[in-house]
């Protein structure tokens, strides 16, 4: 049996950062990145996750400032609402997987096992907290598994265990399922939005689209 793997500090809305960023490896490590390292990117990191990194933090600011990520976020309630940034993330995670098939023509069960086999192949630069995610997030298949209830209460729950005080997030399943329709009709007028944010910040190489969002199989050894 496979050894249980503890999860990691972070969790938020992963699948939407990997899936919009640049159409190479290297970018979606740095994409993911976004969430493992603060201030000044290390200068040692190659340039290309050093522009996924970039891109990461232009899309956090871009959804923190949109109207309609704001209003998901008022429509939680107390005791909810304070902890409204990681909820939104997660619950817009959960629809991106609902409504894969509108996004990409690959399978999200494919998509996401071509992308665990590229951050395998970079897990070298990775700071030590990512590689632990990276694994937990393969073992656990993470990234497919948000598009059910369960694991968005499995997330939920993780992320409730890991903050340092007293919080109500494991039970906020529950404020999914009050606001479905509404946040589901929130986070599909948001998100074409952000993808068209992102044309105008990724290379003009990028495969990047909103009716072909797919991974290039990283040939590196």
């Amino acid at each position: 049996m496979a050894r249980s793997l503890r999860p990691p500090t972070y969790t938020m809305n992963h699948l939407c950062h990997l899936v919009l960023s640049e159409n190479e490896p290297l970018a979606q490590v740095g994409n993911l990145m976004g969430d493992f390292v603060r201030g000044a990117i290390d200068p040692s990191y190659p340039e290309t996750v050093r522009r996924g990194i970039r891109l990461h933090r232009r899309m956090d600011s871009f959804a923190d400032r949109h109207p309609l990520f704001q209003r998901s976020r008022a429509r939680l309630q107390a005791p909810y609402r304070r902890f409204g940034g990681i909820l939104i993330d997660i619950f817009y995670d959960h629809y991106l997987a609902v409504h894969w098939d509108r996004f990409s023509p690959l399978p999200l069960e494919v998509y996401s096992r071509q992308v665990y086999r590229s951050l395998a192949r970079h897990h070298r630069i990775m700071p030590a907290r990512m590689r632990q995610y990276v694994g937990y997030m393969t073992q656990r298949d993470l990234l497919t598994s948000y598009r059910g209830i369960d694991g968005i209460r499995s997330a939920l729950s993780g992320v409730s265990r890991r903050l340092s005080r007293p919080n109500p997030l494991a039970q906020a399943d529950q404020e999914l399922e009050r606001l479905r329709a509404e946040l589901e009709e929130d986070f599909l007028a948001f998100f074409p939005q952000l993808v068209t944010y992102v044309r105008g910040e990724v290379p003009a190489n990028s495969a990047l689209s909103l009716d072909h969002a797919h991974v290039t199989e990283d040939k590196a050894t």
